[in-house]
């Protein structure tokens, strides 16, 4: 029976370790699953947060578009302007037709222009250099 026991105190002692270890882990785990439940929770608040915010652009957004907007109506020299851009846009297709058809120049190539003059003092915002003077 003396062969027994020293067997089984070696069972019972690696019971006891397994079951300290079991609880070391159980604590952990439950330590963990609080901590996640923290994150989680800052986590939803953050979302709140960001869903608050974006609706709140969202809407300085749409408040911004409509005041752009006006009334509907386009201000009259808007109006002129665009006019003036849309004619220059169709002024100008025949020239880029004819260039993507690979049948003429770059259309903002335009002839040689003649070569400038030397800029002088007066150009540049200088005073004018003294003329040297000749011997007596």
């Amino acid at each position: 029976m003396s062969a027994e026991l020293p067997g089984e105190m070696e069972l019972i002692e690696k019971h006891e370790e397994i079951l300290g270890r079991r609880a070391e882990l159980l604590e952990q785990m439950e330590g963990r699953r609080e901590q996640l439940k923290i994150e989680r929770k800052q986590q939803l608040e953050r979302s709140k947060a960001a869903r608050h915010r974006n609706t709140t652009l969202l809407q300085a957004l749409q408040e911004i578009e409509d005041h752009l907007r006006g009334n509907g109506q386009p201000q009259p020299y808007l109006l002129a302007l665009e006019t003036r851009y849309w004619a220059s846009v169709e002024e100008s297709i025949p020239a880029w037709e004819h260039f993507l058809l690979g049948k003429g120049p770059h259309p903002t190539d335009g002839p040689a222009e003649p070569p400038r003059r030397a800029s002088t003092a007066k150009d540049q915002g200088r005073p004018p250099r003294p003329k040297p003077r000749t011997a007596r």
